[in-house]
């Protein structure tokens, strides 16, 4: 593992990372935040795909959309749950920067 040299990078950048020790759990929710706001952007572009700006058209859009679209409904309510994820990370994010003092430094 550390005489290849396409091996080294990948362990030393994977296993061998220097990180202090007290990194817990909490800090997982500033990659989850990543990860929410990618999912929604990508769900909210091909749900843009579908929208329909005259109100009176809108719910047929809607209906559309989980009715006869490819995944459709999973694509709304990965958005639609995604979206409160996201909030939830958040807050989790922001509120371990704030018991753990961060605004300090």
């Amino acid at each position: 593992r550390k005489t290849n040299q396409a091996i080294k990078i990948v362990n030393s950048s994977l296993n061998d990372l220097p990180s202090p020790s007290n990194i817990s759990a909490w800090w997982n929710f500033g990659s989850l935040l990543g990860v929410c706001l990618i999912t929604q952007i990508l769900t909210g572009l091909f749900l843009a795909m579908h929208y329909t700006a005259d109100s009176s058209l809108a719910f047929n859009s809607v209906a559309h959309l989980c009715r006869e679209v490819p995944f459709g409904w999973l694509l709304r309510n990965i958005h639609a749950n995604g979206a409160s994820m996201f909030f939830i990370c958040l807050y989790l994010h922001v509120g371990r920067g704030l018991y753990y003092g961060s605004y300090l430094n």
